[in-house]
C-alpha cells in the first residue's frame, strides 16, 4: 500500500476562503459575501509573495530556530495535538508540516516540504494520516517517516476532507474535490464511493462514536449522515473549514469558519463562542487534557481554550 517517499511536488492551489452566508444559529456568519471575496483576494496576493519568499529560503529546516508566532505561510489547513503532551502541536500548511513544543508560541519547520497538508488524523498510537491536494501519506512512527499511499478506487488524490472512524481505525473517509465522499474498509488499501451527493465541496470531515458522519460543505454548511453516507441532512447553515470532536465527550463539538461555534449536545444546537471576521481554519482538541483546545485564525493568530471551548484567547 505504501512506499517511502521524500519527493517534493509543486504546491497545490489554495482552497477557497469561506464565503459568508446568513445563518440564524450563528450570528458571526452574517458577514456579507463581498467582504469574504475581498479578503480572499488580499490573501491570494499575500500568499503569492510569501510563496516566492518560501521558495527562496527553502521554508526553513528542522534545525532552524523557532520564531515566535505562527509560521508565515500562505495558508493553515490542519492541526494535531500530541496525544500525551498537550503542548506539542503539528500544523499542516500549504508547504508542509510545522511543529511547536510550547503550545503554539514558537514554531519550526519539520517535514514534507511542498506537500499541501490539508488533513491530519491520528486515530491512535503512532499512526498518523496526512491527506491533501494531490498528496496522501501515512506515518507509522508518529511522524518521523512518511510513506505514500496509493489506494485503488479513488478518482484522484485531491482530498480536501479526511476522517477516521473512532470505532474502527481501518474505516477511512475521504472527501475528494469535485467528486464525492469515498470510504475505505481496509485501512486505505482501497476506497469505494459512499456518496456522490456530498464530498465535492467538503473541507471538514468528522466521524462520531455513534457512527454519524459530519461534513462541512463550503456551499451547503454542516451536513450529517447517520446511515454511512446514503442520506444527509443540513444541521447548520454556515460554510465550515474545521471540525473537531472532543475525545472524552463526543457530544462536545467545535465548528470553525467565520469564527468558532460550540455544540454540547452532539450537534443538535450550536452557539457562537468566538467571532473572527478574518475567519478560522483548523481546530483541535487535546486528548490528554480534554478541556484544552486550539484553533488557527486566518489573521495569523493561534487561539486556545482552557474551559472546554467556552471561551478563547490568543496565544501570546
Amino acid at each position: 500500500m505504501a512506499k517511502k517517499s521524500k519527493k517534493n511536488r509543486p504546491a497545490g492551489k489554495r482552497p477557497p476562503t469561506p464565503v459568508a452566508r446568513a445563518a440564524a444559529t450563528l450570528p458571526f456568519y452574517r458577514k456579507r459575501a463581498f467582504l469574504w471575496l475581498a479578503a480572499a483576494f488580499v490573501a491570494a496576493v499575500v500568499g503569492a509573495v510569501v510563496a516566492i519568499v518560501a521558495r527562496q529560503d527553502g521554508g526553513g529546516g528542522a534545525g532552524a530556530a523557532a520564531p515566535a508566532g505562527l509560521p508565515d505561510t500562505p495558508d493553515y489547513h490542519s492541526l494535531l495535538v500530541n496525544p500525551t503532551n498537550p503542548w506539542k502541536l503539528v500544523l499542516g500548511t500549504h508547504y508542509g508540516l510545522y511543529v511547536s513544543a510550547d503550545g503554539g508560541k514558537h514554531w519550526r519547520f519539520d517535514a514534507l516540504s511542498g506537500d499541501d497538508a490539508m488533513n491530519l488524523a491520528r486515530p491512535g498510537g503512532d499512526t498518523i494520516w496526512l491527506a491533501g491536494h494531490n498528496v496522501f501519506k501515512k506515518s507509522n512512527d508518529g511522524g518521523v517517516t512518511w510513506g505514500d499511499v496509493r489506494p485503488a478506487g479513488l478518482p484522484s488524490l485531491d482530498i480536501h476532507g479526511f476522517a477516521v472512524d473512532p470505532r474502527n481505525p481501518r474505516m477511512l473517509y475521504a472527501a475528494v474535490a469535485r467528486q464525492g465522499l469515498y470510504r475505505s474498509r481496509d485501512a486505505g488499501r482501497s476506497f469505494a464511493l459512499a456518496s456522490n451527493q456530498v464530498g465535492g465541496n467538503v473541507m471538514a470531515l468528522a466521524v462520531l462514536p455513534d457512527a454519524r458522519i459530519l461534513a462541512g460543505d463550503m456551499q451547503r454548511g454542516l451536513l450529517e449522515s447517520s446511515d454511512g453516507g446514503a442520506k444527509w441532512k443540513q444541521t447548520l447553515r454556515a460554510p465550515l473549514m474545521g471540525l473537531a470532536v472532543n475525545p472524552s465527550d463526543p457530544k462536545r463539538l467545535l465548528a470553525a469558519g467565520g469564527g468558532i461555534a460550540l455544540s454540547t449536545d452532539g450537534g443538535k444546537s450550536w452557539r457562537s463562542v468566538l467571532a473572527l471576521p478574518e475567519g478560522v481554519g483548523p481546530v483541535a482538541w487535546s486528548q490528554s487534557d480534554p478541556n484544552l483546545a486550539y484553533a488557527v485564525g486566518f489573521n495569523r493568530t493561534l487561539y486556545r481554550s482552557r474551559d472546554g471551548g467556552n471561551s478563547w484567547s490568543a496565544v501570546a
